[in-house]
């Protein structure tokens, strides 16, 4: 086993993870749907923005029980029904200095009620990076100015709120990651 490397020079890396991931489009009884507000803790230069609540794929586990694992974990949601993947994306982005290519699994999920929020065992930059959560109206993401993840949810939240489903996921990549 070799010596740790030093926080910086991990920073300067060239390294890329690359890894898989499942993210949930919770939507509550209003149809609402349930974004959390981020900032990278390593870069206060980039604006704060929301993202769906997910993370990445452990071993053998299939992505809608890391869609449900993620949502307890960092919105302490446990009362979920996980439904199909709608969406899929592949997204390039740097996050606390570390360059990220993810391909990612999104699930439309329910809630039956609209219960109190808490993460629970956020890992230490999910931790840093967490500045709360709020629940949306599509109408109302639409016209927001926030930045948000996936880029494309503005596109394509309106038919999952309605009910239209689609009958395989649909790529949301945004053009610059294609």
């Amino acid at each position: 086993m070799g010596q740790a490397r030093p926080y910086a020079a991990a920073m300067a890396s060239p390294f890329v993870l690359r890894r898989t991931t499942a993210r949930a489009l919770l939507l509550d009884p209003e149809g609402r749907s349930l974004l959390i507000r981020s900032s990278d803790p390593v870069d206060r230069r980039k604006p704060p923005w929301w993202e769906l609540p997910g993370g990445g794929i452990e071993g053998r586990e299939r992505s809608e029980d890391t869609a449900r694992r993620e949502l307890a974990e960092e919105t302490g949601i446990t009362e979920v029904e996980i439904g199909p993947c709608v969406w899929t994306q592949r997204v390039r982005f740097t996050f606390a200095g570390m360059r990220f290519d993810q391909f990612e699994h999104i699930h439309v999920a329910w809630t039956a009620s609209t219960p109190d929020l808490g993460p629970r065992r956020l890992e230490a930059l999910e931790a840093m990076a967490f500045e709360g959560h709020r629940w949306w109206h599509a109408d109302d993401l639409a016209t927001s100015d926030d930045q948000v993840f996936p880029a494309r949810i503005r596109d394509v939240l309106g038919d999952v709120v309605a009910g239209r489903l689609p009958a395989a996921p649909i790529d949301i990549t945004p053009d610059a990651d294609r």
